[in-house]
């Protein structure tokens, strides 16, 4: 799941159809190291090697946590949302990314060694070119830029129509929304269940997104 690789398998030529009917009783969940029965809310794992993510039970997040476990192949995905209202970007800086809609997740790739962007579709998620250059300078000003780890946490950028926001978050939430989208999306601009869709994610974001702590 490492940066665009992950994102990537969203990318297809259609909208994925809508989905069959819930079947009366679904098996619960397991992690799938140890086959442990988890809850509907869990940890997920990074399989770096296979770019995929994997559902685990505590105590086998946990151990992932640590960057030597399985040898650097897995990464527990951290369930922090951070935000840093003290530095805003401007409409200028969002106008120099040249991002064509208004939002996009931006990733660092430990293996490939930079940074990706990318922004729903009806494919997905569509990745989209990114002045590297500029991107340093922009982090050079705004710390929370550079503060995702690899692989595991995404740079969330939304613009409304007179305001930037940007955000660290879980890189499982950027899986989640890419797949809301190939879902939902119709027509030229998703339509009203897409909309709604992005509107109740960020909305998520704010609540959960507490305040970067310049002296971390």
């Amino acid at each position: 799941m490492s940066g665009s690789t992950g994102l990537r398998r969203f990318v297809g030529s259609q909208p994925a159809p809508d989905p069959a009917p819930p079947a009366a009783e679904e098996a619960p969940e397991k992690c799938e190291f140890c086959a442990t029965a988890v809850p509907a809310e869990h940890g997920h794992v990074a399989d770096l090697e296979h770019s995929s993510l994997i559902c685990a039970c505590r105590a086998c997040y946990l151990l992932f946590t640590h960057g030597q476990a399985g040898r650097g192949r897995y990464k527990s995905v951290p369930d922090r949302y951070l935000a840093d209202p003290a530095r805003p970007l401007s409409m200028a800086d969002w106008d120099a990314l040249e991002i064509p809609v208004g939002l996009a997740f931006f990733l660092s790739d430990s293996r490939q060694g930079h940074v990706t962007g990318f922004y729903p579709s009806p494919a997905g998620a569509t990745e989209c070119q990114l002045d590297l250059q500029f991107w340093a300078k922009l982090s050079a000003g705004h710390p929370l830029l550079s503060e995702a780890a690899p692989d595991v946490e995404a740079v969330l950028l939304s613009r409304s129509e007179s305001v930037v926001e940007y955000f660290v978050v879980p890189i499982d939430v950027c899986y989640e929304l890419a797949g809301r989208m190939r879902l939902y999306w119709r027509g030229f601009d998703g339509g009203e269940q897409a909309r709604a869709s992005i509107t109740a994610f960020l909305s998520d974001v704010r609540q959960r997104a507490r305040v970067l702590d310049r002296g971390a």
